[in-house]
């Protein structure tokens, strides 16, 4: 992996349209890829509740710098949307955000040509991973075979993606059985069934990220980790809050343990494993499962 920041330069581009019917707002995508390479592997990345396809630069211009093509839809939460709690519509956004990766996915191809220049001919789109941090876990969880336990207590329907192959869950949520009060209150759909999500997955998780929306504190976000099938391994980074380091974005109000290298390790880790799930290159993960260090421990199943 790059020790620089950025490894070699990267291309950002947008905004690109993409067919979505059933959408309050029209759909548009970001596309940040490498200037050069080949073969490259996709990322498509769910942003956390209230951001856009414009937040999260120090985390994807390092996975296209390190040979990823991102690409990043901003969903009908985003603040410039202004669909608050007290919106009727509130309550459908994590299905619509689903359906928003999958028309992403569905669309790869043109968003990819899109994109413009020689990005198209340089992708081998196959080879396809989803990330999603917070919010964005949860709907990336859904792509990879995780469901929504209803207020009636039957799991929902399969809304898992084939194409995605591998994926990483940062700061995800965990079950229902604990939520607080307020999280009862307005985000009752915070209830995923991980015993279905059998996609190879790295789920993420900070010491310090303890979330006001659960009674258990921090480890309520390895239950992805200790409920999935597919989860293969827990990264825990013990001073690690909820944006681990700042990777919405450097100074931004939310980052409240700001730290350039615990974003760079996330970054590092997250596509050091997908280029291992991916069956592009094992080199990196092996190097980092081997490493010792005090800022993260990796756990295996």
């Amino acid at each position: 992996m790059p020790t620089e920041s950025l490894a070699r330069q990267i291309v950002a581009v947008k905004p690109i349209p993409v067919p979505t019917p059933h959408r309050p707002f029209p759909l548009a995508v970001k596309v940040t890829a490498p200037v050069t390479g080949e073969h490259l592997p996709v990322i498509v990345f769910s942003h956390g509740n209230a951001w856009s396809m414009d937040g999260y630069e120090p985390l994807v211009d390092r996975w296209a710098a390190s040979g990823f093509v991102v690409v990043q839809p901003t969903h009908p939460d985003s603040r410039r949307h202004g669909i608050g709690l007290d919106d009727p519509r509130f309550a459908s956004i994590w299905r619509t955000r689903v359906q928003d990766a999958h028309a992403v996915i569905d669309h790869l191809d043109e968003i990819l040509i899109g994109a413009g220049g020689d990005i198209r001919s340089r992708v081998e789109i196959d080879l396809l991973g989803a990330v999603g941090h917070s919010w964005g876990g949860q709907t990336v969880g859904a792509l990879l075979g995780a469901r929504v336990v209803g207020p009636d207590g039957v799991v929902g329907e399969d809304l898992a993606h084939p194409a995605v192959r591998a994926g990483a869950l940062l700061a995800t949520a965990g079950t229902g059985d604990s939520l607080s009060e307020f999280a009862q209150q307005h985000l009752p759909f915070m209830r995923p069934d991980f015993s279905t999500m059998r996609t190879p997955v790295l789920v993420i998780a900070g010491g310090k990220d303890d979330s006001a929306l659960s009674t258990r504190g921090p480890e309520w976000l390895t239950d992805a980790f200790h409920l999935g099938p597919g989860a293969t391994d827990l990264m825990w980074i013990p001073d690690g809050e909820h944006t681990l380091g700042g990777i919405a974005g450097e100074a931004v109000k939310e980052t409240t343990d700001e730290d350039p290298a615990r974003v760079a390790l996330v970054a590092d880790a997250v596509a050091a494993y997908l280029l291992d799930a991916l069956g592009v290159s094992p080199v990196e993960w092996e190097a980092l499962r081997g490493a010792q260090s005090p800022d993260f421990t990796l756990q295996r199943k």
